[in-house]
């Protein structure tokens, strides 16, 4: 059974092999614009730095060095039930120097289809076991994103050798270029 979390709470990951997935609803009565959501990842290393350019993988990059991260493509509409976007990690090929792994989700234009995250809703991460399909975590966000453009979700880091989940939700005012330039 899954473990719902809250906003700071931590969980290990038992998992070599998992499926990040996202999910999002966006308002019937948003800006006449379709949404366009995009889960990000950045490969951290000790330094809270993107190891290289090829450690963040997003809708142009789909896998990493390795291929330890692998994002299984774009939705550009967030239609349908279940994972919008989903990422799958395999920390048995992660790069040794590898110690957060930091997942963000962008509204793509945000800024001139006038959109933000208090126009999504049921937006979720959950990560899924993908040996068995079992669900080990999800996180649902429950804030009004009413400003924010740009969410983080979560992370995924390693204290001691063991790989643990937190759950962040933090929002901001911005877009994938400002997480470029925080991991850069």
């Amino acid at each position: 059974m899954a473990i719902n979390l809250q906003k700071g709470q931590r969980e290990n990951i038992n998992a070599p092999k998992f499926t990040i997935g996202l999910g999002w609803d966006t308002n019937s009565s948003s800006t006449g614009s379709s949404f366009d959501l995009d889960a990000s990842v950045f490969i951290l290393g000790e330094n809270k730095k993107v190891l290289s350019d090829a450690h963040f993988v997003y809708y142009n990059n789909l896998k990493s060095p390795g291929e330890s991260v692998t994002h299984k493509g774009d939705n550009l509409d967030g239609d349908g039930d279940g994972d919008d976007e989903q990422i799958q990690i395999d920390l048995t090929k992660i790069d040794s120097t590898a110690k957060e792994i930091c997942i963000v989700v962008t509204i793509h234009d945000a800024e001139s289809r006038k959109q933000n995250f208090g126009q999504v809703r049921n937006s979720f991460i959950r990560i899924v076991d993908d040996s068995n399909n079992t669900e080990l975590v999800k996180y649902e966000l429950e804030e009004d994103f009413s400003i924010e453009t740009a969410v983080e979700f979560g992370r995924i880091y390693n204290k001691d050798g063991q790989w643990k989940f937190e759950a962040i939700g933090m929002g901001q005012k911005g877009g994938l270029e400002d997480f470029l330039n925080k991991y850069n």
